[in-house]
């Protein structure tokens, strides 16, 4: 038999935590619908095709990290991440007439990869995603609705934002020629995994961690070098933008998308508060994500973060709701209890009803639920139609017709 334990990069949201998540999700909700951002929610679980297309089978996700499993002959997987399955539904939705599309989602993601704080194995995000708009405007939209949203959860001056163009496709693939014609005399010093990326995803050498790759990529060309006009005016409006909405910024040379579809604006959100798991949202454009897909060209640029990154630097953790404990005195003030508790609920109070137990046991428990008030039901009291209203911060002690409770409560909300 099974440990009654977790699957080891899985966790339980409890409680406190989940208060957290939902605090991330519903402020980040909130904030994405000031921007013409709805909802979406796509399925958990995709054709294994919508990723391999997008991410790349040589990435280190799908070559390494994919939940994949085959059903009834169908090649499926647990989505990875949140862009793929949202350009997905943008074509076979017919959505091409209704752009640009702008769309928010939150759900869990599933990589293989080593647990560690602020990192399993299934996670959480939100993101965003504006699909078919080729302006840098798009790209300073979502940049400010970040912004917006890190905020409002508490962590201005915690985050910093970088900042990198990638250049339009011709930008792109001068620099690819020239980071090779760089690398390829060093070919047996890189990483195994340089090695391979060096003949399929060469900038993707860019992101490595292992220590003898960033030696070599400190003296590598810059993408800056190969800019064309076109490509150094997209990135100059995309930071005049933020200049304008007073959002600071640093560049950052060596901030790259490895894949061929990602172009100009690429970015990510980072803090020094969550050790070696720095960045809590990143983005950027995917100009030929969809048409990577076999959809039509369209335009598109977007961001993810992590719930649970973002959750563990919530600034303000959200409350649990004081409850209002209702405790009946004798069998007689059972039932008066019971449609009391009922009452109140629809009324929109929280209400807790211990099933059992005397008084002593009763005022124990409201202490215990950190109740704000006690209401007392009593013989005396239900021969008077009253209740004894206990303020259990004060000790302050009223009695109440029970056809007021609602109205006299209300100073407990």
């Amino acid at each position: 038999m099974a440990s009654l334990q977790p699957v080891r990069g899985t966790h339980d949201l409890l409680f406190e935590d989940m208060r957290r998540h939902h605090a991330v999700i519903e402020r980040a909700k909130g904030i994405a619908g000031l921007y013409g951002f709805e909802e979406v929610i796509t399925p958990i679980f995709e054709f294994t095709e919508v990723f391999t297309r997008t991410i790349g089978e040589t990435s280190d996700i799908v070559s390494k990290e994919m939940y994949a499993f085959e059903r009834s002959g169908d090649q499926l997987c647990l989505r990875p991440e949140g862009t793929a399955g949202v350009c997905r539904a943008f074509v076979s939705n017919g959505l091409q007439q209704q752009v640009p599309f702008k769309a928010f989602y939150a759900g869990p993601m599933f990589r293989y990869e080593r647990p560690q704080k602020g990192r399993q194995r299934q996670f959480h995000q939100i993101g965003v995603e504006l699909i078919g708009a080729d302006t840098p405007k798009a790209d300073v939209e979502v940049l400010v609705l970040a912004s917006h949203i890190l905020d409002a959860l508490g962590l201005k001056g915690q985050v910093t934002l970088e900042l990198n163009t990638l250049g339009d496709t011709a930008s792109r693939a001068a620099y690819r020629d020239r980071l090779v014609e760089f690398l390829t005399p060093y070919r047996n010093d890189l990483s195994d995994d340089s090695k391979v990326r060096l003949d399929k995803n060469p900038l993707r050498i860019l992101d490595s961690k292992d220590e003898g790759d960033r030696r070599l990529i400190a003296e590598a060309p810059k993408m800056e070098e190969s800019l064309n006009a076109e490509s150094r005016a997209f990135f100059e409006t995309v930071q005049a933008g933020l200049t304008a909405h007073g959002i600071s910024y640093v560049v950052n040379p060596k901030l790259v998308r490895g894949l061929d579809y990602y172009c100009h604006t690429a970015f990510e959100f980072v803090t020094t508060a969550l050790g070696a798991q720095g960045t809590v949202l990143a983005g950027g454009r995917y100009d030929g994500l969809i048409e990577a897909m076999g959809g039509p060209s369209t335009p598109g640029v977007g961001w993810a973060g992590g719930i649970e990154r973002l959750a563990l630097l919530l600034a303000d953790v959200p409350g649990k709701a004081r409850p209002i404990a209702v405790i009946p005195m004798g069998d007689a003030a059972e039932g008066e209890a019971d449609a009391i508790t009922g009452r109140l609920r629809r009324a929109g109070y929280a209400v807790d009803l211990a099933y059992s137990g005397n008084m002593k046991k009763r005022m124990k428990r409201a202490n215990t639920v950190n109740a704000r008030v006690a209401v007392i039901l009593g013989e005396d009291e239900l021969k008077q139609g009253a209740a004894a209203v206990r303020d259990l911060d004060s000790g302050e002690q009223v009695l109440v017709p029970l056809a007021a409770l609602e109205t006299d409560l209300a100073r407990f909300r």
